[in-house]
């Protein structure tokens, strides 16, 4: 429990003392709308119900000296350079690689402590959902690999961009600009769908958008959490010991806020696009991010289905 905060440590120590069956209800409860969080402790209570051997074991388990890593420190052939994100299970850095090519690249790895065979198999679909795609408007993939201990990493193209509201918002875009730039993303999310990927968290965020030559280009990132639509990737896309949101609450869709049984498929992503065109024309969202926030899942879920 040494790589974890105070605040997650308690929150584990108290769901590991409850039954099973009410530790669902308990950390939707006390996590509300942080996903990250959920997924997190998720994973930790996972990790510590496998019964894992000593050669099994996550690597952070079997060492107390083990350290997350710094920049100028190598992964493969990979120099890491700085931090540049971080959710529930990876961190994200920019690195530069050196050979074939120079050239700065996106890399991402499981965090430490956090490889367990279900972050393991939803990190790998990641990697597998981007590694199908080949469009201009979607980050590449270009490696993949293990670090010396054995957790998991793959290189992406690194996008230099910012959330496409920003950016429209910044250069004072009219509307017909921003419906450019929206049909754009709408040609990526159909060619992913096309490839059987979902995404499942379409947001600004996730849709970065890069000046070349003076012309924007929108690229949507972030497949962390997208299912496969006819069983291409991995199975573990989510985690299943635990009931949570799938997504972020201001963008799902009401069948992702259900957190059900029901087969999302790929209309999910479309009305996720629908709140992204309203964000982009209107200039707010459709439900305010803050009360979403601060309510409960049941409120969440309610004010998700009525609006």
């Amino acid at each position: 429990m040494a790589n974890i905060s105070p605040t997650k440590e308690q929150l584990f120590s108290e769901a590991l003392a409850l039954p099973a069956t009410e530790r669902t209800g308990f950390l939707a409860q006390a996590c509300g709308g942080n996903v990250a969080l959920l997924a997190e402790l998720a994973a930790l209570l996972a990790a510590h119900e496998e019964p894992v051997s000593l050669a099994s074991a996550p690597f952070a388990a079997r060492t107390t000296i083990a350290a997350e890593e710094k920049p100028s420190e190598w992964i493969g052939r990979y120099r890491l350079l700085q931090k540049i994100g971080e959710g529930g299970c990876g961190v994200v850095w920019m690195a530069e690689q050196e050979e074939p090519v120079r050239r700065r690249v996106a890399l991402k790895v499981i965090k430490l402590g956090m490889d367990t065979r279900a972050v393991i198999a939803r990190f790998e679909a990641e990697r597998q959902a981007l590694a199908m795609m080949d469009h201009p408007n979607i980050a590449k993939v270009h490696d993949a690999g293990s670090t010396g201990q054995g957790r998991p990493y793959f290189v992406m193209e690194l996008v230099r961009g910012i959330p496409i509201t920003r950016y429209c918002d910044e250069q004072q875009l009219t509307p017909t600009a921003r419906l450019e730039l929206f049909i754009k993303v709408c040609h990526a999310v159909q060619h992913a769908h096309q490839k059987g990927v979902i995404h499942r968290d379409l947001k600004p965020s996730n849709i970065l958008v890069t000046v070349n030559d003076g012309q924007p280009t929108p690229k949507v990132i972030d497949f962390g959490i997208a299912k496969a639509t006819q069983g291409r990737l991995t199975d573990a896309t989510l985690f299943t010991a635990f009931e949570q949101f799938i997504g972020t609450p201001a963008y799902m869709s009401p069948e992702q806020a259900e957190m059900s049984s029901l087969d999302i498929d790929t209309r999910s992503d479309i009305y996720s696009l629908g709140v992204l065109l309203y964000e982009l024309l209107t200039g707010r969202p459709p439900f305010d991010p803050q009360s979403l926030a601060s309510a409960g899942v049941d409120e969440i879920r309610q004010l998700i289905r009525e609006r």
